[in-house]
């Protein structure tokens, strides 16, 4: 299996050309279909983010008292379109992403006015030590890519919620995903996640040679 962590620059993954796409299917998010992977949040000072337990590394337990008390950590997610390119920065953990492109990735370019229509994706997360809460300051529509947990994912397995701005998205931990995506523009959300911030990752360019595909022309 590769080891994502060690050889990936997110902000130049240095991808390879000729990938192949998985579509994935684009599904309005609502309490009933986001319920196996988290729930909507209207409120989030009132919600609560998950903090998983530091796992036994053998047969005695970790003491029932201990290990969920790393806390969280609380900023600003921006998601931002540059042209062809869909950057994320977390502020909360202090990270800085390539999320995604609108054409293939050695085409794209800042400098393309036009609106995306597309979005091609590269690479997903999971955090095994807590939830993660993406709440829109801006109001507007957002999309969230997810899939079930398991180490051994397929591409063909994510799906992607459309939430339509009026409440935040919350995944329970484990939960693979990508950061948050704006359809067009610069789009700000709340982003509350576990302070310890684990990331296990794929790479679908260099695992599965593809990049999945979001069509935004289905949202018109």
């Amino acid at each position: 299996m590769m080891n994502v962590s060690k050889t990936t620059d997110y902000l130049n993954p240095n991808l390879p050309e000729g990938l192949k796409r998985i579509r994935i299917p684009i599904i309005t998010a609502t309490d009933l279909s986001v319920k196996r992977y988290g729930q909507l949040v209207s409120n989030p000072e009132e919600f609560k983010i998950e903090i998983s337990r530091w796992p036994a590394l053998g047969w005695r337990p970790v003491d029932l008292d201990s290990g969920d008390e790393g806390g969280i950590k609380e900023g600003i997610f921006v998601s931002e379109w540059k042209g062809d390119i869909l950057y994320g920065q977390n502020q909360a953990v202090g990270g800085e992403y390539i999320l995604g492109y609108n054409t293939e990735p050695t085409e794209a370019s800042e400098n393309n006015k036009a609106n995306p229509t597309r979005i091609l994706l590269w690479h997903a997360n999971y955090h095994p030590d807590g939830g993660q809460l993406f709440y829109p300051i801006d109001k507007k529509p957002f999309l969230v890519p997810v899939a079930l947990p398991g180490d051994d994912i397929q591409p063909d397995q994510f799906i992607c919620f459309y939430c339509d701005g009026t409440q935040g998205l919350y995944i329970h931990p484990n939960i693979w995903h990508e950061g948050v995506f704006a359809l067009t523009g610069t789009q700000r959300f709340l982003d509350r996640q576990g302070a310890v911030h684990a990331r296990v990752s794929v790479d679908f360019a260099r695992e599965f040679n593809c990049l999945l595909e979001v069509l935004l022309v289905e949202l018109v």
